[in-house]
């Protein structure tokens, strides 16, 4: 039996058959709206030979979507309690599986090679909760995943934040990592009112697609991150004093490097475009 996992009643039904509680703690709102899932896994799918890891499945409603068009999909859902749900509201597919634990602490590199052996490529599609949508993109992202890419739902503030241009107002130290690894562009809105219970925010689905090489590379990647944390961590900071503080530098050095990049020694780091802060780093690297 295939159930219409966008309607609420029916949602309400069979969370209330087995007992279950929206927990805030976990940040479960389930998507009622019908138009969102089919676009999400239209755009994650682009082969029937497409395998799928999805995070957090709900109740299954974007799950269902990627069983119609993957040849597999893999659900990881850290809540035991949605273990029965899903085994009813996914009982009509045969290419999927459902672990139960945690996105943050599983063998990812072990995951994909043991499960999805029969499918031409691997990508990531999932309704991301809030509280640990930058863990979870960075450890996806920073592990170099064998993914073709990543499509989630994400909050609209930190969708514009992930896909803003490295060097502009709306870019952050989160944009900078993740621009390395991927090209991030934002796909479609999803209002508030798509979710079951409402939450307080809007919501975006992103695309990242995973580069093979970054189109930047500094000599010591480690220097880099380190580099850009510090650059980022206050705002209201220049780059120069957010650096120098951060990397125990002194001021003077951090000056002339940015000298030599044409950077006014005032400049903010959400000023400074993806190249200048690859060159920045070089040149401060320790030798």
């Amino acid at each position: 039996m295939q159930y219409d996992l966008s309607d609420i009643g029916t949602v309400r039904a069979i969370l209330s058959r087995h007992g279950f509680s929206v927990s805030k703690s976990l940040g479960q709102n389930f998507l009622i709206d019908p138009d969102v899932c089919p676009q999400m896994a239209a755009q994650a799918v682009e082969s029937p030979d497409d395998g799928v890891l999805e995070i957090g499945p709900g109740v299954g409603v974007l799950t269902a979507q990627l069983c119609r068009r993957a040849k597999k999909v893999v659900a990881i859902e850290l809540d035991r309690r949605l273990l029965p749900v899903l085994s009813e509201t996914l009982s009509a597919f045969r290419n999927v599986e459902i672990i139960s634990g945690d996105v943050l602490k599983l063998d990812l590199q072990a995951l994909l090679r043991e499960k999805f052996t029969d499918c031409k490529r691997v990508s990531v599609c999932a309704n991301l909760p809030y509280y640990i949508t930058s863990p979870v993109i960075m450890r996806l992202l920073e592990e170099r995943l064998p993914l073709a890419q990543i499509v989630v739902m994400v909050q609209k503030e930190a969708a514009e934040r992930l896909c803003a241009e490295v060097g502009t107002r709306e870019a952050g130290a989160v944009t900078a990592a993740v621009q390395y690894y991927a090209q991030a562009d934002e796909l479609f809105f999803v209002p508030r009112t798509s979710f079951f219970p409402t939450p307080k925010v809007d919501s975006a689905v992103i695309r990242l697609r995973l580069r093979s090489e970054p189109e930047c590379k500094p000599t010591d990647e480690a220097f880099f991150f380190r580099l850009v944390k510090a650059a980022f961590a206050q705002r209201r900071k220049t780059a120069q004093n957010g650096i120098a503080a951060g990397l125990g530098l002194p001021k003077e050095q951090v000056a002339a490097a940015l000298e030599t990049l044409g950077l006014p020694a005032d400049v903010r780091a959400e000023k400074i475009p993806m190249p200048q802060l690859v060159a920045l780093s070089d040149r401060l690297c320790p030798k």
